[in-house]
């Protein structure tokens, strides 16, 4: 309570500030000034802690300022027609007070003037970088394929597995690595006031794979007594309020497990830039509370503990992603010239942005950008902010622009299956062997996963389906291999040398051209090449020694990207 004291007390600044000048300068009584103008703070005082005990506003200059010249107004109304009931308010005691009034009205236009200008501030304190494009991504670097609609249907099924499962719903999921296996964290809340009357305390929470569609959920027994979902003291977000009342909190707290299978939440705060409320992104903070006893502690975001992924929440990122697209130059240009700006699209996963691993574990936050020109449906690059320290990374090259952005990539899903009602989510851009490439999972309306989908980001008619990630990723690479406005695309794609003696060779012949597969000696794997890339391949014959760079795939199979044909290439 005491952060809610304490901003209730800031509020009824402007209201004292009103007595002590009608206690000084009114005719009436002074005893009865100070009786009726105690009894009004008094009542007050107690409507506005009611009030913000419930809202929780930060104490910031634009919110105490607001808050004040609302409960001044009310509230000196009430004690000049108490006192001078049915006579004119007398103009010494009028005019100071107008006087008064008008400075606060006069210092929150000022503040929302200078929240508008600062707007450019608050992009420039966002660490930033700007790259060509990513490195080539393999589904192992973005293990990531599981779609949340998808981890959160499947969980829904299980609930019978927590202990009075009618009190309970699933709350936020969290995507996070736990003993170096990535998940899907979701605790199980009170699905209202009585169930919390009755239950006092969640049950635990759920992790289910966030890349085996096939994995099953498993429930984690861990009462928590501060939830989201929890009231009055209890409630978690007020907890934290309590102790940085002067800290705006970004979102809803999330769930996160360390390695011994505790859950903690986690909030992410800012204090505001100036007197504006808008964020310093170079200022960010993290709270780290333990649901169980409500001890907490701050932290720099990358000094929060090692088992926390998201230091930086989904929704301050979105936050961050709008800041650095759209108020590059401020917020005049934002609404007028819109020289430079970028939109970051809402098709994520989470509040607009999609986690996504690196292969060292890290963990990001992805969303593309488009323009803010109507009828624009191509992305001008994308973002990956990373989720312990915020820093934004902008990928912005030539490849990266002129493609189709996620809405796009989504619609090609949507029209694939009509009569199905499939309809495609949490669409991530990959570097796919030099080719920027939209990942899309299919889900039913009741989502459920039924497919993968990889689209060429620069071509709309060049689409692959699959049941599984990783069938769909070789299919999707032979499909480039085949396609001959493809020869050299995957330059950038991680090579592996291999030489040897042919031992089987089989030409096809397909629309895109023909195809050359083979077998070397003592080896099982099949390789297959693009006439297009090596026209001499189609000579190719048993017993010829060859040394190739090839791009490996599952199954026993391979690429051929480039190769060299003993006594038959130059």
């Amino acid at each position: 309570m005491i952060g809610v004291l304490i901003a209730t007390l800031l509020a009824m600044i402007l209201y004292v500030v009103g007595v002590i000048i009608t206690v000084s300068l009114s005719s009436a009584s002074t005893s009865k000034v100070m009786k009726y103008g105690l009894t009004l703070f008094v009542v007050g005082y107690i409507l506005t802690a009611v009030i913000f005990y419930f809202v929780l506003p930060a104490v910031t200059i634009p919110n105490m300022l607001f808050a004040n010249l609302v409960i001044a107004v009310v509230f000196m109304s009430l004690l000049l027609f108490t006192i001078q009931a049915g006579e004119k308010i007398e103009t010494k005691v009028k005019r100071p007070i107008v006087i008064l009034f008008s400075a606060v009205i006069i210092s929150v236009i000022v503040v929302v003037v200078a929240g508008f200008m600062s707007l450019e501030k608050a992009h420039q304190s966002i660490t930033t970088s700007e790259e060509d494009e990513a490195e080539p991504l393999t589904k192992e670097e973005t293990p990531i394929t599981v779609a949340p609609e998808f981890a959160r249907n499947k969980i829904q099924k299980s609930m019978s597995a927590v202990p009075n499962p009618q009190f309970y719903d699933l709350g936020k999921l969290q995507v996070q690595r736990v003993d170096e296996e990535v998940v899907y964290v979701a605790p199980v809340e009170f699905t209202g006031f009585f169930k919390y009357i009755r239950g006092k305390e969640t049950a635990g929470y759920f992790t289910i794979s966030a890349t085996n569609v096939n994995a099953q959920p498993e429930f984690h027994d861990h009462e928590m007594k501060y939830t989201n979902s929890s009231y009055f003291s209890n409630y978690v977000k007020r907890v934290i309020y309590n102790q940085y009342p002067h800290y705006i909190q970004s979102g809803e707290a999330q769930l996160e497990v360390d390695d011994n299978g505790k859950a903690w939440y986690v909030q992410t705060l800012y204090r505001p830039m100036h007197i504006t409320n808008n964020p310093n992104m170079d200022e960010l903070r993290v709270v780290v509370i333990d649901p169980t006893s409500s001890e907490m502690e701050m932290f720099r975001p990358s000094d929060a503990p090692s088992f926390v992924e998201g230091s930086i929440s989904s929704e301050m990122a979105t936050v961050e992603n709008n800041y650095f697209g759209k108020y590059i130059h401020g917020w005049l240009n934002s609404v007028f010239g819109k020289r430079d700006v970028k939109i970051p699209n809402a098709s994520g996963s989470e509040k607009g942005v999609t986690p996504i691993f690196a292969s060292n574990g890290e963990m990001f936050y992805f969303t593309d950008m488009t323009s803010p020109k109507e009828n624009i449906d191509s992305a001008l690059g994308y973002t990956l902010i990373h989720a312990r320290t915020g820093e934004l990374t902008y990928f912005g090259g030539e490849k990266n622009t002129a493609i189709m952005d996620s809405e796009g990539a989504k619609q090609i899903v949507n029209k694939q299956f009509p009569e199905k009602q499939w309809e495609g989510y949490m669409p991530v851009l990959y570097n796919i062997d030099g080719n920027p490439t939209w990942v899309v999972n299919v889900l039913d309306p009741n989502g459920l996963h039924k497919q993968y989908a990889y689209i060429k980001a620069n071509d709309s008619d060049f689409a692959v389906f699959g049941d599984t990630a990783n069938e769909t990723l070789d299919a999707y690479r032979m499909a480039l291999l085949q396609n001959p406005g493809n020869v050299g695309a995957t330059d950038e794609a991680n090579l592996t040398p291999v030489s040897g003696t042919v031992d089987r060779v089989l030409v096809t012949s397909t629309e895109e051209g023909q195809m050359v597969q083979f077998l070397l000696e003592n080896d099982q794997t099949i390789y297959t090449v693009n006439a297009s890339t090596v026209p001499r391949a189609i000579f190719l014959s048993s017993g010829d020694m060859i040394e190739a760079q090839v791009q490996e795939m599952d199954g026993n199979t391979a690429t051929v990207e480039e190769m060299t044909i003993d006594q038959l290439t130059e």
